[in-house]
């Protein structure tokens, strides 16, 4: 089958799908929220946090339908996929509120239903369904494949890799790759070796620089049941800028295995998954880039560009609903703001104000509002004047973190001075980055934990406010 031929059956599968789900949310009203999340930037804090608020009636002034009143009550649902593993809320609740320990990192696709009953703004009773998609960030930033040829990966790639000076260096690579003939005869252990050098390339990059998103396919990094199958076994060629791989050439069963990869994976992903979302926020650790220098901060920039092309971006209307299913909203999100004082929290915000600007006008992509925010979905740490002038924060450190030469088991409470963030262009920062446990919580009228936060009330108001009028 022809890509022509292909695209033109994936687009009639998805106006059918979109078709089927616009009829039933005239008579059952439902948003599909997408969370991803760019290298640990707290994705499942931020559900956790999202839904634990709306439960249990958290404190949310900027989130009017909650703040007036308006809403009676939320409760959680069973899922609609079957197939979809449900995030597993109550865990991570008791994670953060009883051990007082941040939830593991989701490593695989996930669901929640929240159903809101709310009064609307003329008075009458309704009921909103809010499903929360959880995906990994790498699976966002695999679907640009669906657009390129292995050709125009290789050679994308490898310039990447031949170019880059952060370390850890692609060098194991790139030297077994110099050893591959792509016009050779079929090379199992070879393409073996290569995609091991390759994805342990991978591994090592994220480790070390936690924004570095670029360099797909994402799903080598948590294969799964696929491990060790021909769709996760391949890698980058040096190929001749013309011609087509000769048959049963090590070119030819590389490029197989990679279309089966955008075939196999990143197709399903984006028709029963990606397609369908309403709302998107996308966390980011704008800090980590700020803390890792230019070289970082250009990377991220890269991200955030490649992240806006793969939303298929337009303001909503009952004929996109129709025929176009697209996020109308995208939310930006500068995640772990509360280990800024809050006077460095507008230039958070502005520094990916600034990169999410410059990715939209490279993306070319336009329609949807899009938004950018510096929030905390758990707040782990209070504010105080060190000396009484100097602007500072307070909190646990987790156990095993360093700090001038001192490490800390889990139980001192510190005053730290994190350093500042520049006032403008997309340069480091001079702070300094700590992880903290979460804070003891205080306790609302009626007994229940208070997640203490930054801005969670403004993220859910850019994303479902309007939904609740």
């Amino acid at each position: 089958m022809t890509p022509a031929v292909s695209d033109i059956i994936e687009q009639a599968r998805l106006a059918a799908q979109a078709f089927v789900e616009f009829g039933s949310g005239l008579f059952n009203p439902t948003v599909r929220l997408g969370v991803t999340g760019l290298s640990r930037a707290g994705k499942t804090v931020f559900i956790t946090a999202l839904v634990h608020g709306l439960v249990k009636g958290g404190r949310f002034p900027v989130f009017e339908p909650l703040a007036s009143g308006r809403i009676s009550g939320a409760r959680l649902a069973p899922q609609p996929d079957d197939t979809v593993p449900r995030f597993e809320y109550e865990r991570h609740v008791r994670s953060i509120v009883t051990d007082r320990e941040w939830p593991d990192s989701t490593r695989q696709i996930s669901e929640l239903r929240v159903v809101i009953d709310y009064q609307t703004t003329a008075g009458a009773m309704r009921t909103l369904t809010l499903d929360i998609v959880d995906y990994p960030g790498e699976w966002l930033l695999d679907l640009p494949l669906l657009n390129k040829s292995y050709e125009q990966w290789s050679a994308e790639t490898l310039a990447y890799l031949n170019r880059t000076t952060r370390p850890p260096l692609p060098k194991p690579f790139l030297e077994q790759l110099a050893t591959i003939d792509a016009m050779a005869p079929a090379d199992e252990n070879a393409a073996i070796e290569a995609a091991r050098l390759f994805t342990a390339y991978l591994q090592a990059a994220r480790l070390e620089h936690r924004t570095l998103s670029l360099v797909a396919p994402g799903r080598f990094l948590m294969p799964g049941d696929l491990a060790g199958s021909p769709a996760l076994t391949f890698a980058p060629l040096a190929l001749p800028v013309e011609g087509e791989p000769p048959s049963g050439s090590m070119w030819a069963m590389m490029q197989r295995r990679y279309d089966s990869y955008r075939d196999v994976i990143v197709r399903p992903f984006f028709r029963d998954h990606f397609a369908r979302l309403d709302r998107q926020i996308v966390l980011v650790d704008a800090l980590s880039a700020l803390d890792g220098g230019p070289e970082a901060v250009r990377d991220l920039q890269d991200a955030l560009t490649a992240v806006l092309e793969c939303f298929r971006v337009g303001r909503w209307s009952w004929l996109d609903a129709l025929f176009r299913p697209a996020a109308d909203r995208i939310l930006f999100a500068a995640t772990k703001a509360d280990l800024l004082h809050h006077t460095a929290h507008d230039r958070l915000e502005a520094f990916l104000k600034r990169l999410t600007d410059a990715a939209l006008a490279r993306s070319g992509e336009a329609g949807a509002a899009v938004d950018v925010i510096a929030m905390a979905a758990v707040r782990a740490t209070r504010e105080a004047m060190m000396g009484g002038e100097l602007p500072s924060i307070v909190g646990t450190p987790a156990s095993g973190e360093w700090h001038d030469g001192r490490q800390f088991d889990g139980s001192t409470e510190i005053a730290l001075f994190p350093g500042d963030l520049p006032a403008e262009g997309l340069k480091s920062g001079d702070f300094r980055s700590i992880r903290f446990r979460p804070p003891p919580l205080e306790q609302t009228d009626d007994g229940t934990p208070a997640l203490p936060h930054i801005r969670l009330d403004r993220a859910l108001q850019f994303l479902i406010g309007d939904r609740l009028r």
